[in-house]
């Protein structure tokens, strides 16, 4: 598992409450986890915050799966390293 994983996956344990084995890349943030919108806000927010990027309020609104978070957060570090 490379250093972002860990940093991803280690932020959503401790967020949700889940365990690792729980975070799979098909888990819904609502339907899986309960969260409701505050916490997809304050989700959002420490991802900002645990990766140094920022993340459009029309981006954030896709982000409805872990994997979907992990792709989006992954390639704007990617694209902001090139």
């Amino acid at each position: 598992m490379d250093e972002f994983k860990i940093r991803f996956n280690k932020l959503l344990v401790h967020k949700f409450g889940v365990h690792q084995n729980q975070i799979r890349p098909e888990a819904y943030f609502t339907k899986d986890l309960g969260a409701d919108m505050l916490d997809i806000v304050e989700l959002m927010l420490e991802f900002e915050n645990e990766f140094n990027i920022a993340i459009p309020e029309n981006e954030a609104e896709k982000l409805n799966t872990f994997g979907d978070a992990e792709t989006y957060i992954r390639n704007v570090i990617e694209n902001a390293d090139s």
